[in-house]
């Protein structure tokens, strides 16, 4: 049997983890001068990162490196152990090619190093569908290599649909201009942004209005979607469940949707999108 494991970009609660035998490697993200560690929920104090952010505070992230990641691979190589870890997006992080580059040196120092690792090119609960997937595949007998192909044939069919409600995160990270920001915040326009199949963020839309953004989110989450009744639908959310819960109804509201699951957006995700971020997971037709 092979352990599954990835990192906290993956957006599951812990919980939900520890439920399905996933192992996670942490982010780290720094705020006010302070380091803080991304466990999912664990210790993690949400509710004052949140409120902080409110008031004006911007955090920062940083990847996890190599070292981190020989670290944590090598305590399994030693055991014998396989891995499958399903990383965070290489076209948002440059983590991903830091875990290749820890495997390879692995494999320099030992005769067997049994790690495969899969670029999930998604972000969040889009990561997270395809970690669930692969504990689904597990647990009903799928090999590491069988698993690893139907993830790599998989994962571009993971769609993402996001909305943002304060625009100087996307500013601060260069995705949209300074006078971009300031005008959108002006007109109440909220961009409509979606992962490629690169893996990067892209803005592919603007709408005037939050209950409007929201409302595209869904409508774009349900032009492309498969098998809408046979599978979960996930939304990730920073601070604002309410919109949240707005965006549930709306999808149950279809009459094709069965399953509509909430979790909180994880704090290395919020860094780069501020309060309100609200972000809808499907399996899809391919990007």
């Amino acid at each position: 049997m092979y352990q599954i494991i990835t990192d906290s970009c993956c957006d599951l609660p812990y919980e939900v983890l520890e439920k399905h035998d996933v192992a996670f490697i942490p982010m780290f993200i720094n705020l006010e001068g302070k380091e803080y560690v991304d466990d999912l929920g664990k210790t993690f104090d949400q509710e004052s990162f949140l409120e902080k952010i409110q008031n004006g505070a911007l955090p920062s992230t940083s990847q996890v490196n190599v070292g981190r990641y020989l670290e944590y691979f090598k305590d399994y190589v030693d055991k014998k152990i396989p891995l499958l870890y399903v990383a965070f997006s290489s076209g948002l992080s440059g983590s991903y090619n830091s875990a290749c580059q820890a495997v390879e040196m692995l494999r320099e120092e030992y005769d067997e190093v049994q790690i495969q690792i899969v670029d999930s090119k998604a972000a969040s609960l889009g990561e997270g569908v395809l970690v669930l997937e692969a504990a689904r595949l597990r647990q009903e007998g799928t090999s590491l290599e069988e698993a690893v192909s139907w993830l790599e044939e998989n994962k571009s069919k993971v769609h993402s649909w996001v909305t943002v409600n304060d625009l100087k995160h996307l500013e601060r990270g260069g995705r949209i201009s300074k006078t971009a920001a300031a005008l959108g915040g002006l007109l109440n326009v909220k961009p409509i942004i979606n992962v490629s199949p690169e893996g990067k963020l892209e803005n592919v839309d603007k709408v005037r209005g939050r209950n409007r953004a929201l409302k595209t989110v869904v409508d774009e989450t349900m032009k492309t979607i498969v098998a809408p009744l046979s599978q979960t639908i996930y939304i990730a959310y920073a601070g604002d469940i309410e919109a949240a819960e707005k965006v549930k109804e709306q999808l149950l509201e279809t009459k094709n949707v069965e399953s509509v699951v909430c979790y909180p957006l994880g704090p290395t995700i919020t860094s780069h999108t501020g309060y309100g971020c609200i972000a809808v997971f499907s399996m899809g037709t391919t990007r």
